[in-house]
């Protein structure tokens, strides 16, 4: 399994704009300037994140995203299946009950892509996108992590 840049791209933008939207919604350009990202791949990114419930937007000025559940409440296996689809590494006919395979009663393998595929499940469900942003924000204590503002943010702030 190899993730897209909408999966990495996209859990960026989440972790970032956890970490930012503390006074209110966070623009998408924001977010794209922070994260060196296009802004319209952005917005293709976070009309899926939307439509999974993940982040909700807001309208006028001030408008932008923000997360619709509490960050704990967010786990990387849900961005990323979000906006990747299905997380399996391997597609096997007879790891899936719904579908015949010939060779399932006899194949032995299919018991290590189910293996494969529950241990990617459990990784990527067990980690949440507070415990990310967590991390950046003592990255960030430490001087590891660029703390820049966006300039667009700031002239709306003032």
């Amino acid at each position: 399994m190899k993730l897209t840049t909408k999966g990495r791209y996209g859990l960026r933008a989440m972790v970032d704009l956890a970490l930012n939207q503390g006074d209110g919604a966070v623009c998408i350009q924001c977010i794209a300037e922070r994260q060196n990202i296009s802004d319209t791949y952005l917005e293709q990114l976070f009309r899926k994140l939307k439509k999974s419930g993940l982040v909700k937007s807001v309208r006028g000025a001030g408008g932008g995203y923000v997360l619709s559940r509490p960050e704990e409440d967010i786990s990387v296996g849900d961005v990323l299946i979000s906006l990747e689809g299905g997380l399996n590494a391997v597609e096997c006919k007879g790891s899936d009950e719904n579908e015949e395979c010939g060779m399932s009663d006899l194949c032995v393998t299919k018991i290590v892509w189910q293996r494969i595929n529950e241990s990617i499940r459990d990784a990527v469900n067990t980690i949440s996108i507070k415990d990310l942003a967590d991390r950046s924000r003592e990255l960030r204590k430490k001087g590891q992590v660029a703390t820049e503002a966006c300039s667009n943010q700031n002239q709306a702030e003032e």
